[in-house]
């Protein structure tokens, strides 16, 4: 579960930083401020993710 949860993070991360650059390059500040909100979330989901594993993998 945890990879998995990883992994859409990355892909939630990237999709954004494309939002942001199309949003860019167009023009488009609302696309360019989803995009960052995008990546906003899923770097605290990733975040929560390393919390996680910090407990979960205590030798």
């Amino acid at each position: 579960m945890g990879d998995d949860d990883k992994i859409q993070n990355k892909k939630d991360e990237l999709w954004g930083k494309g939002k942001e650059a199309v949003g860019k390059a167009t023009g488009d500040e609302g696309l360019e401020n989803q995009g960052k909100l995008d990546q906003t979330k899923a770097n605290l989901k990733q975040a929560g993710e390393k919390v996680k594993d910090a407990f979960t993998h205590k030798d």
